[in-house]
C-alpha cells in the first residue's frame, strides 16, 4: 500500500510538480481509504518527502548513466551537468519536486554529506553525492587541487541548478540551440573555475 501511494504521488508530481502531491488524492488513485493512507504517512509532507526522494533517485540514475559513458573526469563532470539539465527539461514536474523536500546537505572536506531524514546513500542515490564522486575522481587524477575540493560541489551544483531553474521556470529560451549554448557556457565556466586544465 505504501508503494502504491508513492507511485500515485510520483505520477502527480510528474504531471504538475510538488503542489499536485496530495495524500487524499493519492489514496483515491491507489484505491485505499484515507484512514489507511494515514497509517503510512502522517500527513502530506510525509508523502511529499518520499516522492521527492524518488525524484532525486531518478535524477541520480540519469547522472550515473551519463557518466558511465564518459571516459575521463573532465567529460564525466560535463556529463553530470548535461544529465541534470536534460532531466530538468524532460521531467520538469519531478525536477521541481526533487528538491521541494530533501535532506540537509553540508559540504565538508570529504565532499557532500547528507544529514537529514534520508541519510547518506552509499550508492550515490542523491544527486549531490554523484557529483561528489566525480569531483573526487578529478582530484585523484590531479585535475582538482586538494585545497579546491571543499566547496567545489556547491559551486558546480549551484551553477547547473541555477541554469536548470532558469530554463524550466524562465526566462531563458528552451530551444535546442539556446540550451546547448547556455549549457556549454556554464560547463566551461565550471571546468575552468575548478579544474587544472591545459591552456587552449
Amino acid at each position: 500500500m505504501r508503494s502504491a501511494l508513492i507511485d500515485a504521488g510520483v505520477a502527480f508530481a510528474r504531471e504538475g510538480g510538488p503542489d499536485k502531491v496530495i495524500l487524499r488524492e493519492a489514496a483515491r488513485v491507489a484505491g485505499v481509504s484515507h484512514s489507511a493512507a494515514y497509517r503510512h504517512f502522517a500527513d502530506r509532507e510525509g508523502l511529499l518527502a518520499a516522492v521527492s526522494h524518488v525524484a532525486r533517485s531518478e535524477l541520480s540514475a540519469k547522472m550515473r548513466q551519463a557518466i558511465d559513458n564518459a571516459d575521463d573526469p573532465v567529460l564525466r563532470l560535463a556529463a553530470v551537468g548535461t544529465a541534470y539539465i536534460d532531466f530538468a527539461l524532460t521531467e520538469p514536474g519531478l525536477f521541481r519536486t526533487a528538491f521541494d523536500s530533501h535532506p540537509d546537505c553540508s559540504i565538508s572536506d570529504e565532499g557532500p554529506q547528507t544529514t537529514g531524514k534520508f541519510g547518506s546513500q552509499p550508492d550515490g542515490a542523491e544527486p549531490f553525492e554523484v557529483l561528489g564522486q566525480v569531483l573526487d575522481e578529478a582530484q585523484s587524477a590531479g585535475l582538482l587541487a586538494p585545497e579546491r575540493r571543499p566547496g567545489a560541489a556547491i559551486a558546480a551544483w549551484s551553477a547547473v541548478h541555477g541554469l536548470a531553474s532558469l530554463l524550466v521556470d524562465g526566462p531563458l529560451s528552451t530551444s535546442r540551440t539556446d540550451v546547448e549554448f547556455a549549457l556549454g557556457e556554464v560547463l566551461e565556466l565550471i571546468a575552468r573555475g575548478l579544474l587544472q586544465l591545459p591552456a587552449g
